[in-house]
């Protein structure tokens, strides 16, 4: 009895795959969009590969032409494109946290990729956002006016859609050149631009694309968007702005802000440290910073400090100074030619911040949301002195009604709050201490990366397949 054998429809799908790319090699235009300027050029935009091993097919012995979809590409490195910009030194440092962590916990699993895509490929404004941010918040009043006059959504969509519109080719070319499996968007405006690309390039389903908030409290709402995998919140007054904003709870984690994996890890005693760091092994010492740029009122503020703790009728110090100057070489000079009656070091911009936190008491900057996360994990009770009105002003109140610390402009009551601390209210110092480790979240950026991952397993087959087979394979299904 003759009995008939359906095709199978793998079988099928593989013969028309074949058809199209043949057995040593294939062509490909990114997205499926042949001469859409995906590329940086035409020529760019074509690749071609010449063994099976790049395509990572599984041949059938008895027929070989039988490619197993769930294999392809599952071996393969997943490139990470994390999108940030110098707009404020937060936006660059988280991003390299979570760099970081990706590289600690799955080692050359991911393909990590930090890059300004606006300065690189585009032109004005957004390739200029670094020197007009840095020209605004040193006029404050300017920057309030464009925080708070871009809030409401029918402006700042608006404003981007016209972005958008005007340079699509060059964004595209930007994020195609990485080819990413995941975008992570760690500034308020990486998020409507990239998004549109991948829906013009058809690939929402193949690219994950996640925003991680660098703003404790306050936060811009260009930071939402409701076409967005996960959106990471640092707390929950963050993650309701983000309900209200349109996104589901499905898509909100709220993990904390992703802090530099050094500061998350054991480091050594303080007593080691002040030894490292040549610090004065018995004194309390209160670190006093000024972002970056060295910003604010850090000379007024040490020299404040320089006589507060000094006690005059024994002629002593009862406290020691660290002043982190950043990039601000002039204010650094000016501190170094002051003649200073307590043990003082003066630095300029610093790369071992959880050396010099861990072997200090309490702490003086500005509202800046990297700086206060890290003094959290440390342990040491804040000072803030200043903020960037907008997105820092919020971090006001989330510091200081959690009892981590308090917010004073003068100078003067500044050094005379870090004399008590250091003589006669040690005992307000520990409780501070106290709420803000309970504040800290150290894991947050190893919790952002496994979730970030888990997704990335949750994926179908088709979002494995190498870029150069997606234009194929999307014409096909």
């Amino acid at each position: 009895m003759a009995t008939s054998v359906a095709s199978s429809p793998r079988k099928s799908l593989a013969e028309k795959v074949f058809k199209r790319v043949g057995r040593g090699g294939y062509s490909y235009y990114l997205g499926g969009r042949s001469g859409s300027g995906g590329g940086r050029s035409s020529g760019q935009s074509k690749r071609r590969c010449g063994n099976e091993r790049d395509l990572d097919l599984d041949y059938d012995e008895d027929d070989g032409t039988t490619m197993e979809l769930a294999q392809i590409g599952a071996e393969r490195t997943k490139n990470v494109l994390i999108l940030m910009s110098d707009t404020g030194g937060g936006h660059r440092a988280s991003a390299e946290a979570i760099r970081d962590a990706f590289r600690m916990e799955f080692g050359d699993e991911y393909r990590i990729f930090v890059k300004d895509v606006w300065k690189e490929y585009t032109g004005w404004p957004l390739n200029d956002m670094e020197r007009s941010y840095k020209f605004m918040v040193k006029h404050v009043q300017l920057w309030k006016v464009a925080f708070h006059s871009t809030s409401p959504r029918w402006i700042h969509s608006c404003y981007l859609a016209a972005i958008a519109a005007y340079y699509a080719k060059e964004v595209e070319a930007g994020l195609m050149e990485y080819k990413p499996d995941i975008i992570i968007s760690v500034h308020p405006l990486m998020q409507h631009i990239p998004l549109w690309v991948l829906k013009w390039q058809g690939l929402q389903k193949k690219v994950i694309f996640v925003t991680v908030i660098t703003d404790l409290n306050s936060c811009h709402p260009t930071w939402f968007h409701p076409g967005v995998n996960r959106c990471y919140c640092p707390s929950q007054e963050v993650a309701k702005r983000a309900l209200l904003d349109g996104l589901d709870e499905s898509q909100i984690r709220v993990f904390g802000l992703p802090i530099r994996p050094s500061f998350a890890r054991a480091v050594i005693s303080k007593d080691q440290l002040r030894e490292e760091l040549e610090m004065d092994p018995d004194l309390p010492a209160v670190l006093l910073m000024g972002g970056g740029e060295g910003m604010g009122p850090v000379k007024k503020t040490a020299k404040a400090l320089g006589e507060s703790l000094f006690e005059k009728e024994r002629g002593k110090p009862i406290g020691q100074l660290i002043i982190i100057c950043g990039r601000n070489k002039t204010l650094a000079s000016t501190l170094e030619s002051e003649e200073w009656k307590i043990p003082v070091k003066i630095r300029g911009f610093e790369n071992q911040m959880e050396k010099w936190m861990g072997a200090c008491d309490c702490i003086i900057t500005k509202a800046g949301p990297g700086t206060i996360a890290e003094a959290l994990i440390r342990g040491l009770p804040i000072i803030l002195n200043d903020y960037i009105p907008g997105q820092e002003k919020g971090n006001v109140p989330y510091v200081v009604d959690n009892g981590a610390g308090v917010f004073t402009r003068s100078p003067k009551e500044t050094a005379r709050l870090v004399a008590e601390w250091f003589s006669t209210k040690t005992d307000e110092l520990k409780r501070m201490s106290g709420n803000a480790l309970k504040l800290a979240q150290p894991e947050a950026v190893f919790d952002i990366v496994r979730d970030i991952h888990e997704l990335a397993e949750q994926r179908g087959p088709l979002a494995n397949i190498p870029y150069m087979l997606t234009s194929s394979f999307t014409s096909l299904i």
